[in-house]
């Protein structure tokens, strides 16, 4: 099978409806696309993978499901084990052990696409396109913002793919300005 950001759209948004989460995914996908980009990998290999790492989440939230049951689907449907085996690395609680450089990117992404999209959301322009990375790590410290984001989680990304914190908070932010109005990060700014 031919990787396709087509074909995993449409399979995301085939079970995901929230726009919410099809948003998320989304900002997983600039940001890794972005590295993919930068590192000179399989662009939109890469960013099929980030759209799909959650694609199951909606239907299966509880963690015994998620991302299992996504995993047995994309094999269903035809997808190459590297892409499944991405999906299920991206989850700590499955076991699956991040060795290749997509999988410790996606990692990376996952959250801080996340926590950026929340400190673009709390800002008045309600923008990604003013927001610095400085910013970011000051809200890393407030233990009542974004707290289901694990701070460990965001460093450890950040660790795993060889970038200093700072510097791939200022990166995320960066891919997710590209997609800023897909996003609806682009606010007042």
């Amino acid at each position: 099978m031919t990787v396709t950001r087509e074909a995993a759209w449409a399979l995301l948004t085939e079970f995901t409806q929230s726009e919410h989460l099809q948003k998320h995914a989304l900002a997983v996908e600039a940001a890794v696309r972005g590295y993919a980009r930068l590192w000179g990998e399989d662009e939109v290999a890469w960013g099929a993978v980030a759209l799909l790492h959650d694609f199951d989440y909606e239907r299966y939230p509880d963690l015994a499901d998620h991302p299992f049951k996504g995993a047995e689907i994309l094999r269903e449907r035809g997808y190459p084990e590297w892409l499944v085996r991405a999906v299920l690395s991206h989850a700590d609680h499955t076991g699956v052990t991040r060795e290749s450089r997509l999988e410790h990117v996606l990692f990376a992404c996952d959250e801080m696409a996340g926590f950026v999209t929340a400190a673009a959301l709390i800002r008045p322009s309600k923008s990604v396109m003013d927001l610095e990375a400085k910013s970011v790590i000051k809200r890393m410290k407030e233990k009542a913002f974004a707290r289901a984001v694990s701070r460990d989680d965001l460093r450890r990304g950040a660790e795993e793919i060889g970038v200093p914190l700072d510097q791939h908070a200022a990166n995320v932010i960066a891919f997710m300005r590209a997609e800023a109005d897909a996003l609806g990060l682009r606010g007042g700014a």
